[in-house]
């Protein structure tokens, strides 16, 4: 009785299925993305510091926050901390996080010169731009859309 009682809370704790959900695999695309154009710019000789310090701080945010969203939904913590409207914030931080990772990919991509490194580096920029635009479409179509139809 005690091995099941503890696999119940293991099943209550983790949320399975998020892992294989379109949600829960864009989010993984989205910080794989990120971490390698971030590894790109970071390894590579940089011709504007400026372009390419911000570039590496709206990647690295971004990343943190998608993993911060991630956690929450993995271990549904969104149940238990209900004074925060998780569709919204994370609506938020997609539509904040994806403004700012579009502007410093194109920063970036303008300021690249042909190097390889930083080329890719940007094109991995816009690729996890995208794939923020699709996470952000789903949190809106969830959000809003659910809500102005159940009313």
């Amino acid at each position: 009785s005690v091995a099941s009682s503890s696999a119940g809370s293991d099943a209550e704790l983790m949320d399975g299925a998020y892992f294989r959900s379109c949600a829960g695999m864009l989010k993984v695309a989205q910080m794989i993305s990120l971490l390698i154009g971030f590894i790109s710019v970071n390894n590579s000789p940089w011709t504007d510091y400026s372009a390419y310090s911000f570039f590496q701080i709206v990647t690295m945010c971004d990343l943190v926050m998608i993993l911060f969203f991630y956690i929450i939904h993995i271990f549904r913590i969104y149940r238990k901390l209900t004074c925060v409207s998780w569709p919204l914030a994370e609506f938020l931080h997609y539509l904040i996080g994806t403004i700012l990772l579009l502007i410093g990919s194109i920063v970036a991509a303008s300021k690249s010169y042909n190097l390889t490194g930083l080329v890719a580096g940007a094109t991995f920029g816009f690729l996890a731009t995208i794939l923020c635009v699709l996470s952000m479409w789903s949190s809106y179509k969830v959000s809003c859309i659910t809500q102005s139809t159940s009313k």
